[in-house]
């Protein structure tokens, strides 16, 4: 196999990179020196344009990964099993900055790192650790199918917990230490809403990026995987004709 023939990147993601190097750079620009800092959390209230966008970036990549395990299920897909593998590993990503940054920006907020009756940081953890259970049922080995068809089960049912970890605020308003949300709540105005944007795409613009990388990835290996067990049959059939041969000269 060529160079060519297994190099993920094309024009389309050079381009894609390079719009997130720039909507990276001019996020911090307008996040540390544009932005203005909140009245009551001061320089804290900075970690928003990282939480929130990586938040969104958790509800992308598990509805990806949602719709590519019922996709599997339903149709034997596998182009829409390795769109849920791939996305299932950015959302680990997404759910792990999300709550890294929801932790630092809690010290000077709430005064504590983390909240174990905090219903959103709980079911945020619960998120993180099903994906990271997915990724390993996807690197057990095993049948590729049976493997495929579990691994769907447990991205569905991780998916199911979105919505909890979205509602959980107003369902268990006495059970968090979080706000409600900051987008509807009206307190974001001007260059703060518009640096929060700017995150927010450039997040998603990221995802993008990645969602390709992986999936080409994944594609070239699912190839490979066929190429080795075709091999594999050639030569089982090359030894059975000739112990075959060998049994009729005798």
């Amino acid at each position: 196999m060529s160079a060519d023939a297994v190099n993920t990147g094309s024009r389309t993601t050079r381009l894609l990179g390079a719009a997130v190097l720039i909507g990276v750079l001019a996020l911090i620009l307008l996040g540390f020196f544009g932005a203005p800092e909140d009245d009551e959390q001061r320089d804290a209230v900075r970690m928003i344009f990282v939480h929130l966008p990586s938040a969104f970036g958790i509800y992308a990549a598990m509805a990806t990964t949602a719709v590519g395990s019922v996709m599997w299920l339903w149709k034997r897909s596998r182009w829409w099993d390795i769109v849920a593998h791939s996305s299932a590993e950015i959302g680990v990503i997404f759910c792990g900055l999300t709550l890294f940054t929801g932790s630092v920006w809690g010290r000077p907020t709430w005064n504590t790192y983390w909240d174990w009756g905090d219903v959103r940081l709980v079911t945020t953890l619960i998120l993180f650790l099903m994906l990271v259970g997915y990724l390993a049922l996807r690197s057990a080995g095993g049948d590729e199918n049976a493997m495929a068809t579990r691994a769907a089960v447990v991205g569905l049912l991780a998916a199911v917990n979105v919505p909890i970890i979205n509602r959980s605020v107003e369902w268990w308003s006495n059970r968090t230490l979080h706000q409600k949300s900051s987008l509807t709540d009206g307190n974001l105005e001007d260059l703060t809403l518009f640096t929060l944007f700017v995150g927010i795409v450039v997040w998603a613009l990221f995802f993008v990026w990645a969602m390709i990388h992986r999936f080409r990835i994944g594609w070239l290996e699912h190839q490979l995987r066929d190429i080795d067990l075709e091999t594999a049959l050639i030569q089982r059939r090359a030894e059975a004709a000739t112990e075959s041969s060998g049994e009729e000269s005798r």
